[in-house]
């Protein structure tokens, strides 16, 4: 219910926004970040900041976290100071995409005391987040939806995936893999497009009538490749991380790859060229390179 204090750790392109929305409704939060930097906005606005997650988690029995790599997801949950330290949380609020092994360690391990882990990464990017339009995907206990349902429907749709940790981010992660493949093969497409003298545009809107059409040609295309600005709001790395970690995990499940395994190359090589803090949507720029072309409109 708002006023009750929500925590908050990973103040960072998403999290920032999502604390927005939090204060916008009603809901009073306990903050912490690594980078005291991050947590001036939210601070200027009320938010109490901490100085660890296991403070975050004495002050408030439902803490949310939204941080980049499983590796520091399962350091802020379990680790020194972490989330598992703290003396009020019952419940922890998992936003980022660590995948399904990650999901079930860390869920066990904070189930040994008495912590329920709402697996729950999100989709929709930095707009999604400010807009409140974030596709939440959910796997926890029915009676723990219950009780998160209300903070999590102000960042958007929520859509249950059943009860164990885990199920939210293997669709987390099907989703990003299908995402960066569209955006790889539309790449490829629209250079060849370009080489064979069509203009960039015309030729999305082509696709884009026609059975073609995808994520990246509807979206990513008009916004941040054809202008030429390369700024849809997702890093290189954060994408490379979570293809490398659905085609891993689908490998571990007995489940090929193939066409993922390529696109985990793209982000790969695109990664090693333009850098991890470079826009997802520079995969155009490799394929712009290598096929000696501009893809603008």
């Amino acid at each position: 219910m708002p006023d009750q204090v929500i925590g908050l750790i990973g103040i960072g392109r998403m999290g920032n926004p999502m604390g927005e929305r939090l204060l916008d409704a009603g809901y009073k939060l306990s903050i912490y970040d690594s980078r005291s930097e991050a947590t001036k906005a939210l601070a200027a606005r009320g938010a109490q900041v901490a100085r660890s997650a296991a403070e975050v988690a004495c002050a408030a029995e439902i803490v949310l976290v939204s941080l980049p790599t499983p590796d520091i997801v399962k350091a802020v949950a379990l680790g020194a100071d972490g989330v598992i330290e703290g003396t009020r949380v019952r419940t922890m609020i998992d936003l980022s995409t660590t995948g399904p092994g990650a999901a079930k360690a860390i869920a066990a391990a904070l189930a040994a005391r008495n912590i329920t882990m709402v697996d729950s990464p999100v989709s929709g990017g930095v707009t999604g987040a400010a807009k409140g339009t974030l596709a939440v995907l959910v796997s926890c206990p029915k009676a723990t939806l219950a009780t998160v349902e209300p903070i999590l429907k102000v960042f958007g749709k929520i859509f249950y995936a059943g009860e164990k940790p885990g199920l939210a981010q293997t669709a987390k992660l099907a989703n990003n893999l299908m995402a960066a493949a569209a955006l790889v093969i539309t790449s490829e497409a629209v250079a060849m497009g370009v080489k064979g003298g069509l203009d960039a545009r015309v030729l999305i809107d082509i696709i884009n009538a026609s059975s073609g059409r995808n994520t990246a040609s509807m979206d990513k295309f008009p916004r941040a490749v054809l202008p030429g600005t390369f700024d849809f709001g997702f890093t290189t790395a954060l994408s490379y991380k979570d293809v490398k970690l659905c085609v891993d995990e689908a490998e571990a499940m007995g489940v090929p790859m193939v066409c993922g395994a390529a696109v985990r190359q793209m982000l790969a090589i695109t990664n090693a060229r333009f850098g991890p803090s470079s826009d997802f949507t520079s995969i155009a720029k490799v394929l712009e390179e290598w096929a000696g072309v501009e893809m603008r409109g």
